[in-house]
Parts: structure tokens; sequence; C-alpha cells
């Protein structure tokens, strides 16, 4: 891209409206995988229990979204393909764990809890990447901003588990509990991704990560007797959206951080548990204006503007969904 390009493309990316309108884009995406996921689940009609399918959904899911991002990638002259066998240890280390693991307990523990609970209870993300900043890197130490941001965050976590009237499923470890666990692990993992992007290029790394892990996942699924389900029309737009959502979200999230500071892109964090709650109350009939459901709504929200308001440019947390 010649110079006069560049700064076209610099000026409009910085613009605070374009600004706006793609973070948003990017967080309704992310937020529309819950109730996509869901109802992937009642269309390729997995059980609950059948973990092994929901791997293969996810296997293929994350393959595609890693070929496409990778193809991207290759069409804009990124080096691809030439990685060290070192580095590419380590990128599929992090697909196994970032993409392989992480979802695991993703797609199992959305099978036993509401969408509107899941992407409140996966907001936890940036809250475990403070935390763990904190012991890792000497230049991202807690706060008092960021320490009440935590708080809110975690009690938000406690609010939406509180109080289960006879309509509520209670909160379990398989469902809720691998959300949270989940979301542990790709605060983790997006720590050590952190540090291999040092060596490469942050949409190869990405394109390659998602493939391998979703290469696992399917090789997980298979081999434990699962299947893809009842594959219709309707059932594969589901699952090439789902693959597109990632790979689109994280190429405009990308662009966004680069040509604007951290903070001016990392605040909108706070709209996909905000998504994720609506779009789940509008497309899969569920309650989203319980007391319990706005409260931690409104803490988990409030936790993660206060932490990306504060946060360094030396994090950012690659996102869930």
């Amino acid at each position: 891209m010649n110079a006069p390009a560049a700064r076209n493309v610099s000026q409009f990316l910085s613009d605070p409206k374009i600004v706006l309108l793609l973070a948003t884009l990017c967080c309704a995406l992310w937020g529309s995988s819950y109730p996509a996921i869901k109802n992937g689940y009642e269309m390729l009609q997995i059980a609950p229990h059948d973990v092994s399918s929901k791997l293969i959904f996810a296997g293929y899911r994350f393959l595609l979204a890693g070929l496409c991002l990778l193809l991207l990638a290759a069409i804009m002259g990124k080096p691809v393909l030439r990685l060290s066998r070192h580095t590419f240890g380590q990128v599929a280390l992090l697909g196994i764990l970032q993409t392989g693991l992480q979802y695991v307990f993703f797609y199992i523990g959305l099978a036993f809890t509401t969408g509107v609970r899941a992407s409140i209870l996966n907001a936890t993300t940036t809250f475990f990447s403070v935390l763990l900043a904190h012991f890792v890197y000497q230049n991202d130490k807690l706060s008092t901003r960021k320490s009440v941001g935590c708080l809110l965050g975690f009690a938000g976590v406690l609010t939406v588990n509180a109080g289960a009237g006879p309509l509520d499923a209670l909160p379990s470890l398989h469902g809720e509990g691998f959300i949270v666990i989940a979301a542990f692990v790709l605060s983790a993992a997006s720590i050590y991704g952190k540090y291999v992007s040092h060596r490469m290029d942050a949409m190869v790394m990405t394109g390659w990560q998602l493939a391998i892990g979703g290469m696992a996942l399917l090789m997980g699924g298979y081999a434990t007797g699962g299947t893809l389900g009842h594959m219709t029309p309707a059932s594969t737009l589901l699952l090439v959206y789902l693959a597109l959502l990632s790979a689109v979200a994280f190429t405009l999230w990308s662009l966004l951080l680069k040509y604007n500071p951290v903070g001016r892109v990392s605040v909108f964090a706070f709209l996909v548990p905000v998504f994720g709650a609506a779009l789940s109350a509008l497309f899969l009939g569920e309650s989203i204006f319980e007391w319990k459901n706005l409260a931690a709504l409104v803490l988990v929200c409030a936790g993660i503007g206060l932490v990306t308001r504060a946060q360094t440019p030396r994090v950012v947390a690659s996102k869930a969904s």
C-alpha cells in the first residue's frame, strides 16, 4: 500500500464515528454467537450431554474461521507460510489452549445455562486478564480503578447466580462453572498469545491458532464417537455465519487497534455482554428483565468500563466468542 493510500486508511479508521460503528459491529457479532450456538444445538439435534458432537460443531466453526483469516492474510501479502518450526510449535500450543481447551469448556457450559447468563459470565475474561497481568507484567500492576472494576465484575457474577427462583435452573459446575473456566483459560492463553505475537503478525498467528485449535476439536470429537448432526441448509448457513463472525470481528477489531489508542477501542468491550444478553432474550426467548440479570449486567459493564479505561497498551486479551 502506497503512502497516500495508507494515510487515507489511517484517517478513515481513526475517525471517531467509524470507530464507534465498527467497534459496535464487532461487539454485536461476538454477542450474537451465544444464541447462534444454542440454536445450532437445536438445529443439529445435539443433546446437552453429547460432548463429542459439540466438539465437532465447534471444530468446523474454528477451522473455517482460521482458514478465512489465513486466506485474507495471504491476499494482504502477509507471511502466512514463512513460519519456523519453533514458531509454528508455539502457535500450535496456543491453538490447542486458546481455541481447543477453551471451547471445550465454553460449548459444554453453554448447553447447560442460558445465553443471557453465559454472556454475562464470559465477560469475566477481562477481569481475569487484569488479575493475571498484575503477576506477569511489571508495568501492568493493579491500580485502584482496576481493582474496583474487577470487584464490580465479580460482584456481577455472584449476582447473576443469586436467588434462583422456582423457574430458574440452579447454577452448576458444568454450566455456569464451565463458562467461567473457559473465560479463565482464554485470559491465560491470551497472555501466552501476547508473547507469541511479538515474533509474528497477529492476523497470521490468530488464523493458524484458530485452524489448529479447530482441527484439535474435530479430532477429539470424531475420536470419541461424535457426529455433526442433522445438516440442513439452515444449519449449514448458521455454521458458516459463526465462522465468518469470528474472522470478520477479529479483522475489524485488529484494524481499529492498529490505528487507534487501545483505550479508545477496548472501552467498547462492555457492549459484548449487552448484545449477548439482549440477542439471547430476542432469539431464545430468555428473560433479561429479571432483577439479577439486569443488576449483573450493569455491574459487569461498569467493571469493564473501569478496567479498560485504566488499561495500558501492554495487555489486550483476545475475544472469546
